[in-house]
Parts: C-alpha cells; structure tokens; sequence
C-alpha cells in the first residue's frame, strides 16, 4: 500500500488541507492546473532553457525551468515525442479537478493503446502511450523522502486506474539519488493494474520519481511511469538510462 501524505503537485497550494476521503495513494489536488490542456504539438528542443545539449548522442532534451529540471529521451525514431513544456498532463477526480498535474513531460509510442485503465484524463494523459515522463511540484509541505514517495504512488495510483479502479500499489522507501548535479530522493513503485478494458492495458507498471528541494525551499519532482508486460515495453536498464541523464536546469 502507498502510505501517501500530501504531494507537492506541479503548482500546488502548499497550505491547502488534505482532502476528506481522499484515497491513500493521491495527494491533494493543485489548486489551479498549471497550463491549458495542450494539442500535444512536438516541442522544440531548440527552445528548451539554456538550449542544452543531450547527454547521450542522439537523444533530444526536454527541460522545464520552473522546477529546475531537464532530461534526455531517445529521439522521435525511436518513438519518443517532446510535449510542448506547457502543456499539462493531468487525471482528475469526480468533478473534473486535477489531482495530480505535470508539465515539461514527454510520450513513449503515443497511441498504441485505445483503452486506458483511467478514462478521468486531461490534456495530454490517457493517449494510450507506454511511457510518460514529466515534472512536478513547487508546495513545501511534507519532506523531500515523502514527496519522493508521494509522486511515484500517486501518479502510478492515478495513470493505472484512480479512484474508480483502484490499481494494487507498492512503493518503496525513499532513497538517496546523488547523480548529475541533483542532491534528492528517489522512490518507485509497483503497480498491478485491476481495470483491463482491453488486452493493450498493461498489467502492471513501474513509477519512478527524483525529488529535489530549492534553497527557496520548494521541492519539485521529475516522474516516470510506464506500462510493463505488454509488447515495446521500455525494460528497467532503458528506464535508468533516461533517469541516469536526468540533470538541473541551471536556471
């Protein structure tokens, strides 16, 4: 089970209380989305903060200045598509609210599945691709350990299922991640998926998260989470590749 407090969600309200009832594995819900659903339009590496280049030949870099991260992907040959920076990923509760948001984010073969465990998406969510990858954060509520494990429950409690279709959910404990230039945390999380609509959703994910705080004191988050045990599926050597290029911003 995920023993979730609060996340710090992408442009959250840090002092907002927890939410009644709320599912052990989701965290509070941002007070505002942080951008408009975007049209899923590729993003321009050209244009990401600083212009920087990827760490690994060939790959394309995708950053996001407002929490102070930037990673590589493999490039568009091998199915990874850069999201405009604004644009928002984001699966919502009853009445339409985010629950969890991310932004600066990225698809692995987008469109491979027509089904998906969590129909309650917004934007750029639920599109049927094996991976996602995006960024997070900006509350100083709770430790950087717990917003580590936070991340990494909650977006694998809400991609694979939500509150309607609770997904089975392991997730680690906190541990350190001291690698290109970020001192944080990283968590992962195990996912068995409950709600199968069709052969394509996957039956079980993997989520990985690194946290990091700001002297500011805000603490912000990068998060993968990807299908497993269906055909394409990224292996976790190919996972901490893309994790293992993860970097700040400088900015």
């Amino acid at each position: 089970m995920v023993l979730a407090l609060t996340g710090c969600n992408d442009s959250a309200d840090a002092d907002a209380g927890k939410k009644d009832g709320a599912p052990a594995a989701q965290s509070k819900a941002p007070s505002q989305a942080p951008a408009s659903p975007g049209t899923g339009s590729p993003a321009d590496p050209a244009a990401t903060p600083g212009n920087d280049q990827p760490t690994v030949p060939g790959w394309q870099t995708q950053a996001r200045a407002e929490h102070h991260f930037r990673y590589d992907v493999p490039g568009t040959a091998d199915k990874w598509n850069l999201i405009d920076q604004d644009s928002a990923i984001s699966y919502t509760d009853a009445n339409g609210k985010p629950i969890v948001v991310m932004t600066g984010a990225s698809h692995y073969r987008e469109g491979g599945c027509a089904s998906n465990p969590n129909p309650k998406a917004l934007g750029e969510a639920g599109k049927g691709q094996l991976a996602t990858i995006g960024t997070t954060g900006g509350g100083t509520e709770g430790t950087l350990q717990e917003n580590a494990r936070n991340w990494a429950g909650n977006w694998g409690f809400m991609a694979y299922g939500g509150p309607d279709n609770k997904p089975k959910i392991e997730v680690s404990q906190a541990k350190p991640w001291k690698h290109g230039g970020i001192d944080g945390y990283t968590a992962t999380a195990k996912v068995t998926v409950v709600n199968r609509p069709s052969s394509c959703v996957p039956p079980t994910a993997i989520v990985h998260s690194i946290a990091q705080k700001l002297p500011d004191g805000t603490m912000h988050g990068w998060v993968i989470y990807a299908d497993q045990g269906v055909p394409n599926a990224l292996t976790e050597a190919e996972i901490q590749k893309i994790m293992n290029t993860v970097r700040p911003t400088g900015s």
